[in-house]
């Protein structure tokens, strides 16, 4: 297929998720023998911070406003087989509704901040989406499954909802051999919403077991944070840094922003990406998650510090090996970007197959009349 993405960024990973996912599912569609532009808005925070500026396996370019965009890109838009707008794709709104008039393939939506988006739509907060395009879009996919895609389909009158979650990418993540510095290790961005479960989590087993060895790796955590003495706090971490970072623990710290806690079916890439490295998770709870990894056996799940510290010292390391082991096999076997860039070709083709379908019925209702 000939494909074109307008995402938020493929060529800096700075400060979003996006750019990660879009390289991975983007370098799989094009082993498969497909053709990708990528279009992406030249702004000033990624344009210091272009850590991939030309992937070599698709066409980027960079557009600096909507009408640029036009001016420039109509042709490719209207003659593509598909065409994805990404969430926060900046001005969103009139990008899709040009998209949607435009376009002559399948028109798809990419939603990377599911839980995030639908908080937004029920604010009316129209950032990069409004309830009035969404039955536009031929084809709905979301980071987010479960009732999720009901809901799309339902309230918000999308044609086609489905999920397409992150993933990894097996040539970044894997098991490296190597002593463990750290019994357990976060990494993330603060938020206000994640700081309570990670204090609650893994903060307060730290306080509690003085002999452990805890990290925290990210940035934006306040300055009035008082971190127990055994927890170290790395203040960034960049993507290339994140194998060595998993593999030097024992085992890793899962937390969930709360709006995908309430949505459920939103896994984190960190799951992922911690699975592939072969360091056991302990995670917090949020409806869906065995539907990924299967708990006790590939996911350890901890409602309190007392439930983390409990995982920490009395795991054997074999039995920490085989949790660890087992969730690599899963995340191997289910979601790497050649995964994904498998299932967006299938909705296309079973989209295709409905349109043909409504085509066929179409003609031949015409020529009975």
């Amino acid at each position: 297929m000939n494909i074109v993405i307008l995402g938020l960024s493929i060529t800096s990973s700075w400060g979003n998720g996006h750019a990660t996912t879009f390289r991975g599912m983007v370098r799989e569609l094009n082993k498969q023998g497909h053709q990708v532009l990528f279009l992406e808005r030249d702004v000033p925070w990624y344009a210091g911070n272009r850590d991939l500026p030309n992937p070599e396996y698709c066409q980027t370019e960079l557009y600096q406003s909507l009408a640029d965009l036009q001016a420039r890109f109509t042709e490719q838009v209207r003659e593509a087989d598909m065409v994805i707008v990404g969430s926060y794709v900046p001005e969103g709104v009139p990008v899709g509704e040009w998209v949607v008039k435009t376009a002559r393939g399948i028109k798809a939506f990419y939603d990377i901040d599911t839980p995030v988006t639908l908080a937004k739509l029920e604010r009316e907060d129209y950032e990069y989406l409004h309830p009035d395009l969404i039955p536009k879009y031929d084809l709905y996919l979301s980071f987010t499954g479960g009732p999720t895609l009901d809901l799309l389909e339902q309230k918000y009158n999308s044609p086609m909802a489905r999920p397409l979650y992150c993933s990894f990418d097996p040539e970044l993540y894997y098991p490296e051999l190597m002593e463990a510095k750290w019994d357990l290790g976060y990494l993330g961005t603060y938020s206000d919403d994640r700081q309570p479960p990670l204090e609650k989590l893994m903060l307060d087993a730290a306080r509690k077991w003085p002999e452990g060895r805890f990290v925290v790796a990210g940035p934006q955590y306040p300055a009035s944070i008082k971190w127990p003495q055994n927890v170290q706090h790395i203040h960034h971490l960049p993507p290339a840094e994140h194998r060595h970072f998993y593999n030097s623990q024992r085992f890793t710290q899962n937390i969930t922003r709360a709006d995908m806690i309430k949505a459920g079916y939103a896994p984190s890439v960190r799951l992922f990406e911690a699975a592939a490295c072969c360091t056991p998770i302990i995670s917090d709870y949020w409806e869906g998650l065995d539907t990924f990894f299967e708990f006790d056996t590939e996911i350890l799940i901890s409602h309190s510090a007392k439930d983390t510290l409990r995982f920490l010292r009395e795991i054997s390391k074999t039995e920490r090996k085989l949790i660890a082991e087992r969730a690599r096999k899963k995340v191997m076997a289910h979601h790497t970007a050649a995964h994904r860039a498998q299932e967006l070709v299938g909705y296309a083709k079973e989209l295709m197959t409905v349109q043909q379908s409504l085509s066929r019925s179409s003609g031949m209702v015409s020529q009975e009349a």
